[in-house]
């Protein structure tokens, strides 16, 4: 690839992680410091120019270097005397390091030979760069990517480091070029996956690296462009343009100049990857012999192309069967029949269709409907047998060298579609069921969703007509959308808005708007979707149908088995089997493993069936406590596990039903984060019912992590602000203060402070009223960091004190903790290092102590800045390093963000200026977001000071006006600084 000779003798994957070497192997490393090993074991390579003369024979492929050659190769034109005896030296030592056999005399020459595969990383890198050329060529560009980047992964430094002579040089300059190749490539394709925001940081570390490389700088420019950052894209070109000129005195080349222009006009061809998407291929077919498709028929093309391709295998087969499974109306029929007619040519001696009723409480007994398939064969009455095996055994003959599709529609279960199947060479069914058929040996499964926004949208136009919906598009959205994309709801909905020509779409949106009537309103001649949903419901035993029912009380996405087991108070196996059976009845689906969840209509039938049906009532009001309860036990476990000591899992509400227990952090975590929308959306739910506030709101506050580490900050704030209004409403200041509490958390850590200072303010003052204690430590420290941001120095250790001494009355050593490093950075913005050093030390000491690694990474934060500060940069460095790991471990998005920005200050300080370019473009990746815009301003203020300090000085420009901008419209003091580092730059 690229022109980089291969290296057959010792080709081969020995690098990778899934191959399986020999224990006592030799393996050599050339892209690096020339090594070897045998086996885990480093054998001594001996001196530099004995290492030369080990990569010269490495490098010949297995042929042999003649002595002159290798002369040339160590010393060049002007060899010391002893030239040939030294080679002579150097390959006998060689000899008694390697395996016999191995460095062999040739013709008064020398070659390495019998390797293994894959003994050399350059074989390897070989071998990965072909298969992943081979790769993109076939459009797997993911694939390609991954097999580049462990290719990529096999440099361990400068190629050949520390080896001499004009060989070696030549090698390290080629090898250096293929992997900057190698890179470009794999960075190009990250841009045709959509990676580009991910990509920027790495490209602006490439570019200070490497200035003159202009692909480089075009792969940026598209990076920048794409992540929303026109000024900055365009702002390297006129960097490159200035820099060719300088130093080439040249213009840059056509290519990066057409990206210029059209990054200038908004070219709508660069904002998505180019990659060319496949349309699935349907098959032209003629229908016959079967119910009429419909003539509006939408969408489902992946379905029909995979049903079409499985029937297309029925010659040449005993039988092609496939099993479409889904809720009622989510549109199995028409999309059998479509199916079955397309495929009708492939048929030519006939298609049967029956519609089984396996949905009503009369489902068609098998031998009936195999004496009118054989009526419809041509068999006369009189010779059709009585009995279902004969009569499934006569069916079978007379399909025996006939070609027929046989379409079983709403089938009730395995066992009645058995008989019904034609089991002869040639033949296919198509059977459609609410019942997952897995029992139905041989059969090709599919199970059919709900249709996509888009083609939802279609069908709906299609329906009531191009014109009035081209006028209210968004309405129309909203229609489908609270049909929940159910090709039937769809179908009435706009079948209803057909027939009245005076309602507007905006008119039908708000009809469904309304949850409670929403499944009246989806009605319209013999159609309905609550009938639809009826007949399943109808058929559940008592046992499905509480399940059925008390499941569809609580919001979320989706919900656990641990939680559903809450729900209905029953075993995890118990509530699995019967969650299991209602999958296969189609009334739930399961979303993985593990995890269930409802369409929402379905969600909106079951919760009138529980109203309706589920005695006494108050079994509603138990479910859902238990869930409750579930929940909070759960969160406050996860929340003792990340901080040990923490004193807010004594202070929640005391709860009767159990939640899990974990055996280490990271089940913990991943508990966490997988519930937070089920669990912050429950949360809210909560709301409606004053005797779970309290529970609901502190549920609230064990789950914080979901706001700071700003994965969930924005549904974490809307919570909040729900559970807020209704602690108002209630009129409980405990819970009102507690409330604020955790709205006061979610502004801080979007920064928004002047709000989140009224917020802990007014916290304050309600937690001292209701006796609340905890609550009122935290809003101190919360108004602490604030007017710490703010400039405010005194007042942030006036509220700092005040917490720490409420801390100690609670005896809360985490919470103590935190405010040291807080106090810690209130006293580095007053000049006192060395306090602030000793301060933050002594916070980390703490977490340290007790075992708090999430927090003991915040200590570490705090240390690194007062270490930085004090001008020991290698300390704080390591000490930012160390948070940064911990804080991406646990996922805390907005610490790992600032982290990395308060790396590239250290890296600004030590003068590693493209560093600290790279460093600042993470955080901007990471806290794209998250973080707020004051924390935006102050890395971009970062970046351009390191972009300028690269060359970079129209970017560096770009990123300091957009800070002014930020700052100006917060009202921050820090835009008269960069005020003061854009002047220079508009100068020159």
């Amino acid at each position: 690839m690229d022109g980089v000779p291969r290296v057959p003798e010792q080709r081969g994957h020995g690098f990778s992680a899934a191959a399986a070497e020999p224990a006592a192997a030799l393996r050599f490393g050339v892209l690096g410091p020339v090594r070897a090993w045998r086996g885990e074991e480093q054998l001594p390579t001996g001196s530099p120019q004995q290492r030369a003369l080990l990569a010269a024979l490495l490098l010949r492929e297995g042929r042999t270097a003649t002595a002159a050659e290798l002369i040339d190769a160590l010393w060049g034109e002007e060899p010391p005397s002893q030239a040939l005896a030294a080679v002579r030296t150097y390959a006998s030592r060689l000899r008694k390091v390697l395996d016999p056999g191995v460095l062999v005399s040739e013709s008064g020459g020398y070659a390495v030979r019998g390797l293994d595969d894959g003994a050399l990383d350059l074989a390897v890198a070989q071998e990965l760069a072909a298969e992943a050329e081979k790769a993109k060529n076939a459009g797997d560009l993911c694939h390609a990517c991954e097999v580049l980047k462990k290719a990529l992964s096999l440099w361990t430094g400068e190629v050949l480091a520390g080896v001499p002579g004009p060989y070696a040089e030549a090698q390290r300059v080629r090898l250096e070029e293929w992997r900057l190749q190698l890179q470009e490539s794999r960075l190009d394709m990250d841009l045709e996956l959509g990676c580009h925001a991910e990509a920027v940081s790495e490209l602006t570390a490439l570019t200070a690296a490497h200035p003159l490389r202009e692909r480089l700088r075009e792969l940026l420019m598209l990076a920048l462009y794409r992540s929303g950052r026109q000024a900055e894209a365009l702002a390297v070109y006129a960097d490159t343009r200035r820099l060719l000129a300088d130093e080439l005195g040249v213009d840059p080349r056509p290519g990066l100049k057409e990206l210029q222009q059209r990054i200038l006009q908004a070219d709508p061809g660069l904002a998505q990857p180019s990659a060319p998407v496949a349309e699935p291929a349907v098959v032209p077919v003629r229908p016959a012999q079967l119910p009429a498709t419909v003539p509006d028929f939408t969408g489902r093309s992946a379905f029909v192309s995979e049903l079409s391709g499985v029937l297309a295998t029925a010659e040449g087969r005993v039988m092609a069967v496939s099993a479409l499974a889904g809720i009622g109306g989510v549109g199995k029929t028409t999309l059998a029949v479509h199916v079955a007619h397309q495929a009708r040519a492939a048929f030519p001696d006939g298609q049967l269709y029956v519609d089984l009723q396996g949905a009503g409480p009369r489902a068609a007994e098998p031998e009936t409907v195999l004496g009118s398939f054989l009526r419809a064969l041509g068999t006369a009455d009189s010779a059709i047998p009585d009995s279902l095996e004969e009569r499934a055994a006569l069916y079978r003959s007379v399909l025996d060298g006939r070609r027929v599709l046989v379409l079983l529609d709403n089938a009730k279960d395995a066992a009645q579609v058995r008989p019904l199947l034609p089991g002869m060479e040639g033949c296919a069914a198509l059977v459609t069921s609410r019942v997952r058929m897995v029992d139905l040996a041989g059969a090709h499964l599919v199970d059919l969703d709900v249709m996509s926004p888009d083609e939802a949208l279609s069908l709906f136009t299609k329906i009531v007509g191009e014109e009035r919906v081209a006028s209210e598009r968004e309405a129309a959205l909203d229609v489908v959308a609270a049909c929940g994309f159910l090709p039937l709801a769809i179908r009435i909905a706009a079948s209803r808005l057909a027939a009245r020509r005076t309602w507007t779409v905006s008119v039908l949106a708000a009809k469904l708007g309304d949850e409670r009537r929403r499944l009246d309103e989806l009605q319209a001649g013999d159609l309905a979707v609550k009938a639809t949903f009826e007949l399943g419901y109808g058929a559940l035993e008592p046992a499905q149908a509480r399940a059925f029912r008390l499941l569809g009380l609580a919001d979320g996405p989706d919900i656990s088995l641990a939680a559903a087991a809450a729900v209905l108070d029953l075993p995890p196996e118990d509530t699995e089997d019967l969650l299991e059976s209602l999958v296969d009845t189609s009334l739930l689906e399961s979303a993985a493993p593990g995890r269930y969840r409802y369409h929402d209509l379905v969600r909106l039938y079951a919760r009138a069936c529980a109203e309706r049906d589920e005695q006494p009532p108050g079994e509603r009001v138990a479910a859902m406590s238990r869930l409750l309860d579930f929940y909070l036990a759960t969160a406050a476990a996860v929340y003792a596990i990340e901080r040990p000591g923490d004193r807010l899992v004594d202070h929640l509400a005391e709860t009767t039903h159990p939640g899990l227990t974990f055996a280490d952090r990271k089940g913990a975590r991943d508990w966490l984060y997988t519930e937070a929308n089920c669990l912050l959306s429950f949360a809210r739910q909560c709301a409606e019912r004053p005797g779970a506030l309290r529970r609901a709101v502190d549920l609230l506050w064990a789950a914080v992590d979901l706001s700071e580490s700003g994965a969930n900050s924005k549904e974490y704030e809307a919570t909040a602000r729900t559970l807020l209004e209704a602690a108002r409403r209630v009129g409980v200041e405990q819970v009102e203060a507690r409330a604020l509490m955790t709205l006061a958390h979610a502004l801080l850590d979007s920064g928004r402070f002047d709000l989140a200072d009224e917020a802990a303010e007014q916290v304050i003052s309600l937690a001292h009223r209701a006796d609340d204690l905890l609550p009122a430590c935290w809003a101190h420290n919360a108004r602490g960091a604030i007017a710490l941001y703010q400039g405010r120095n005194a007042d942030s250790e006036d509220h700092l004190t005040h917490a720490i001494r409420h801390f100690r009355a609670l005896d809360d050593r985490p919470g103590e903790a935190a405010i040291l490093c807080n106090l810690s950075r209130a006293h580095l913005a007053t000049g006192r290092t060395q306090s602030a050093v000793s301060l933050a030390r002594q916070g980390m000491e703490i977490y340290d102590a007790m075992g708090n690694s999430m927090r003991g990474a915040n200590g570490r934060y705090a240390l690194g800045m007062a270490l930085t500060q004090s001008g020991q940069l290698g300390p704080a460095a390591g000490q930012l390093q160390d948070a940064l790991e911990v804080f991406r471990d646990s996922r805390q998005r907005l610490w790992e963000g600032m982290t990395l920005f308060r790396l590239a200050e250290v890296d600004i300080a030590a003068r590693r200026y493209a560093q600290a370019a790279a460093n600042a473009e993470m955080a901007l990746t990471v806290l794209r977001g998250i973080g707020g815009e004051w924390r935006r301003g102050n890395v971009l203020t970062v970046l351009g000071t390191a972009l300028s300090a690269v060359g970079h000085t129209g970017r560096a420009r770009v990123c300091w006006e957009e800070a002014v901008s930020i700052y100006d419209e917060l009202g921050a003091p820090e835009a008269e600084a960069v005020r003061t580092l854009l002047a220079p730059s508009r100068a020159a």
